[in-house]
């Protein structure tokens, strides 16, 4: 049976007193005096492995810990599991025992198995810890905005029209391995494909470049008809081996749903390629692996491919809140529901708030009064009188110059915990990825403020 925790002597004898050392002490101090942090991750992994058969396997606290240790050190499966077996001090924070040698499988299948549920409740938590502790009260807040990019290449029409032939391609190469072979034929073109992209890529006549459009175009039709004549084939497959008509259904749904994906993709690159007409970016796919993927745009910056985060931030460097929103809202779209979610944590509106001039506008403004807010700052005022929005020109000032702070807070979650580009997969995915990255930032800057206190 999977055990929540295992109780052992204490891990601060062989963690050593530098500065990484006394890091790692404070934030496992903090989980220790928080034990209900594990209460929805034990939900999680309960049911993964057989209870009769096999290892006791991880416990929740160690599969945590060790979840902690790969974002707050930002590291891969593999380094992760290399310290765990190399370093003392990260097998002690993690409550390894004696001969507990996780692989890298094995991390990232306990790790990945952390729902966006068991990390917005581990935050919540910690937020509740700190406020406890009198480091973080929410009276005074500051809101921005980023962008998280997802894990795919640049995309352009032409490399997504190769993507559709190469995925499909090795979805029937996969289907003829079953038993009895299903009876489709079909062509690889994914040789010829790649050389009209590099064609595309390279040809400086416009003409030419619309001729190899068309040349792709028609080999994705031809292409699309090999994977529906396929799909047909596998819904009326059968094997004497249950298993093989298993593989040959998730084939055909597989092959499903890429083709779904390259209808657009083909009516886009008709559209915008060979038509001159413009896409609206809602319209848009750019990416067949992460086809949840949204096209961001904020002023004159470079595109982001990715989703957008409304990011909410305390005076003592704690992340209060996050909001991953799909599609590009406006960022002053939201500002009165991240007002509302911070009520909802602290059971009374903030008394000062600092935001970017993004979420600027009157109606905002007097919303955020009437909900008895008694200062709103916006960086950029848009029009709007300072002393409409605060007492005086000496408090605007003061709380302009907060928010400012929160660029740093983002710049560290960029830099240090992975934000910059989310390596995980699925729309699921992204969410947890981005949770587990805010809730080993908190920690850190939670043990960093017990460690400023005691020195």
């Amino acid at each position: 049976m999977r055990e929540k925790r295992d109780p052992q002597m204490s891990v601060f004898h062989v963690i050593p007193r530098n500065e990484i050392g006394k890091e790692l002490e404070a934030i496992s101090k903090i989980i220790d005096e928080n034990p209900e942090i594990l209460d929805q991750v034990q939900c999680d992994l309960v049911g993964m492995k057989n209870a009769e058969t096999g290892r006791t396997g991880m416990t929740a606290e160690q599969v945590f810990r060790c979840a902690i240790l790969k974002q707050y050190r930002n590291l891969t499966y593999e380094e992760l599991a290399f310290h765990l077996e190399d370093s003392k001090s990260f097998r002690a924070f993690a409550k390894l025992r004696f001969a507990q040698k996780p692989s890298p499988s094995t991390l990232q299948e306990n790790v990945k198995a952390l729902s966006e549920v068991a990390w917005e409740a581990a935050n919540r938590m910690v937020l509740e810890y700190a406020r406890r502790e009198d480091l973080e009260k929410g009276r005074t807040i500051r809101l921005d905005s980023t962008a998280v990019e997802t894990d795919i290449h640049y995309p352009t029409d032409s490399s997504l029209l190769v993507d559709g032939v190469r995925v499909i391609t090795r979805l029937l190469i996969a289907g003829k391995g079953c038993s009895p072979p299903p009876a489709y034929c079909f062509a690889d073109h994914r040789r010829v494909v790649k050389k009209r992209a590099l064609k595309i890529l390279n040809t400086k006549k416009e003409s030419v470049r619309k001729q190899c459009y068309r040349d792709l175009l028609e080999i994705a039709v031809r292409v699309r008809g090999y994977a529906i004549e396929a799909i047909r084939v596998f819904d009326g497959f059968s094997s004497p081996d249950f298993l093989e008509t298993i593989r040959a259904r998730g084939v055909a749904e597989e092959l499903r749903q890429v083709v779904e994906t390259f209808d657009k993709v083909m009516a886009q690159t008709r559209r915008r390629v060979l038509e001159g007409k413009k896409v609206p970016a809602n319209e848009k796919v750019v990416s067949f692996f992460e086809v949840h993927t949204d096209i961001i745009e904020k002023g004159n910056r470079e595109t982001t491919y990715g989703h957008k985060l409304f990011v909410v931030g305390g005076d003592s460097g704690l992340i209060l809140d996050c909001m991953i929103e799909r599609g590009n809202p406006a960022d002053s779209a939201m500002f009165l529901p991240l007002l509302d979610r911070q009520q909802g944590l602290y059971r009374k509106p903030p008394r000062q708030v600092a935001a970017d001039g993004g979420f600027a506008s009157q109606d905002n403004l007097r919303e955020a009064k009437e909900k008895g807010i008694s200062d709103v700052s916006f960086s950029k005022r848009r029009g709007i009188p300072v002393l409409e929005m605060v007492r005086s020109s000496w408090v605007y000032k003061k709380l302009r110059n907060f928010r400012a702070g929160i660029e740093a807070n983002i710049s560290v979650l960029k830099r240090a915990f992975g934000l910059t580009r989310c390596t995980w997969s699925g729309w699921a995915g992204f969410k947890q990825y981005v949770r587990s990255a805010i809730v080993s930032y908190n920690l850190l800057t939670l043990a960093r403020l017990k460690i400023a206190a005691t020195d």
